[in-house]
Parts: C-alpha cells; sequence; structure tokens
C-alpha cells in the first residue's frame, strides 16, 4: 500500500547528508582527543615510569653510600640475595672490597606473602618457590604495579625437572603478595637501587636464594618429619655451604638434585 505521506526526497537526502557530516565530524573531535591522550601518555606517562627506578635512587642513594662506607663497602659491587619465609626476612649481602666474599648489609623484614612452607608446584598455588634463582638485568621490572620489582626466575631448572611451572614470581614493593615477596615501596627502593648498582657495574646475574627457614642444625631436627624433609636436605647443603664460605655456590641441576660449587 501506498504511504499517505508525500516523501520529500531532496529533503531527506539533504538531511542524510547532514546527518553523516556531523558524525564524521564528531568521529574526527573524538580520534584528535584520543589521539592527544595518547601522545600524553607516551611522553609523560611512560617517561615517569621509566624515571621511577632512577628517581627512587635518587631518593635513597645518600644514605645507601653513608652506611656501605660505614661497613667498608661500595655502592655497585655483586649483591647476594637470602630470603627465609618462616622468618619473614630477606638479607641483602655485598661482596667485601678486594675479596671474594660477601658481608652483609641489611635485613629487610617481608611485609606480606603466601602461601605454607614448601615448594611452588603451579600456577596459582599462591607459595613462594624454594631454592636456587639468579636475576640477570632482564628480569628487573622498573614498571611493576608494585612500584618496582624483579622476576626470581622461577621455574628454574630444577623446577622444572620435577614438572613445576608457573609464572612471575617477584621480590616487589607494595605490602599484599600472592606468591611473591612484598617488601614495602620504601624498601625495595632500596633493595632494587643496590641489584640495579650492582648489575651496572658489571655482576651479570646475582642470586637469590629462597629458603623455608634458617637451615641450622636444630632447625632441621624438627623438620624431620616433614614430607619435605629429603628436598630440604639438599637445600640444606648450598644453605650450609654458603655459612662456612660466605661465597654464594653456583647451583647446577643432575639427576633432579641440586648440586654446588664454584
Amino acid at each position: 500500500m501506498a504511504s499517505s505521506f508525500p516523501i520529500d526526497t531532496a529533503q531527506a537526502s539533504f538531511s542524510l547528508t547532514l546527518f553523516h557530516r556531523m558524525n564524521r565530524r564528531a568521529l574526527s573531535v573524538l580520534f584528535f582527543i584520543l589521539a592527544i591522550g595518547v601522545g600524553w601518555y607516551f611522553m609523560f606517562g611512560m617517561n615517569a615510569q621509566a624515571d621511577r627506578d632512577r628517581a627512587a635512587a635518587r631518593n635513597v642513594t645518600p644514605l645507601l653510600k653513608e652506611d656501605l662506607t660505614t661497613k667498608g663497602l661500595k655502592l655497585g659491587a655483586p649483591v647476594f640475595i637470602r630470603a627465609f619465609k618462616e622468618e619473614r626476612k630477606v638479607e641483602l649481602w655485598i661482596q667485601e672490597t678486594g675479596k671474594k666474599t660477601f658481608a652483609l648489609f641489611r635485613t629487610y623484614r617481608v611485609a606480606a606473602s603466601s602461601g605454607d612452607l614448601g615448594p611452588k608446584f603451579a600456577e596459582g598455588d599462591r607459595q613462594v618457590p624454594e631454592g636456587f634463582y639468579f636475576v640477570p638485568p632482564s628480569q628487573m621490572n622498573p614498571n611493576s604495579r608494585f612500584h618496582l620489582a624483579f622476576n626470581v626466575g622461577y621455574p628454574n631448572a630444577y623446577d622444572r625437572a620435577h614438572g613445576r611451572h608457573g609464572t612471575a614470581i617477584m621480590i616487589h614493593g607494595s605490602d599484599v603478595s600472592t606468591g611473591c615477596l612484598a617488601m614495602t615501596d620504601p624498601k625495595i627502593e632500596e633493595i632494587y637501587t643496590l641489584c640495579d648498582a650492582a648489575h651496572r657495574g658489571g655482576q651479570k646475574f646475582f642470586r637469590v636464594h629462597l629458603f623455608p627457614f634458617r637451615m641450622t642444625t636444630e632447625r632441621m631436627f624438627l623438620a624431620r618429619d616433614s614430607p619435605w624433609y629429603s628436598f630440604w636436605k639438599n637445600l640444606e647443603t648450598g644453605y650450609q655451604w654458603f655459612e662456612q664460605k660466605k661465597i654464594p655456590p653456583n647451583a647446577t641441576v643432575q639427576d633432579k638434585k641440586y648440586h654446588f660449587g664454584y
């Protein structure tokens, strides 16, 4: 049936054209605003992130240098990290000037972690790993959503040999954690600055040893009935190596076990 209302085709065409022009203009304005926003982020936002580690270094370096000098140590010397889950402590050791041995510089309280004593097995199990890891410059993250962070390198060769998996196990800032070690922002600024300075000073990687607890004879005796006792005995060998020599051992994996040497 024909429409009872006449249609002015010229007017309809004009209205449609005007509508398209207005839409194009609105889209042009929208794209312009988005372009400005993206440009601002890349010019300022990313620069702010990239400068975060440098800003942290400016904040903490004067006091670090003062305390290092007091102990006869230097900023930029090789570093070594040990962490103890039960005690909730992270130790930062620095190589002594003119020696191969390391001296304890700082002991930090872990602000937050998760899981129980024992190894990490899989993504999402909330466990902090236990074992011997290392961190090259590529694993440093100055743009972390937890202020500053570095990836400890889980899973390592031992973990993979035992079918363990997971990703992004970090030591980082903030005071919340799922499977990582959260140190708070002020503390991670010190830790990150010392580690970054060591890389810049020529250390190709620094070692991070993660233990369930301080592996003394007394504490190991208390753990004798644990299902992880044989695993912990293997870790204890590396722990005692450093306790006796004050030089971090080179941990390799053979027959699904850690072996230690220089």
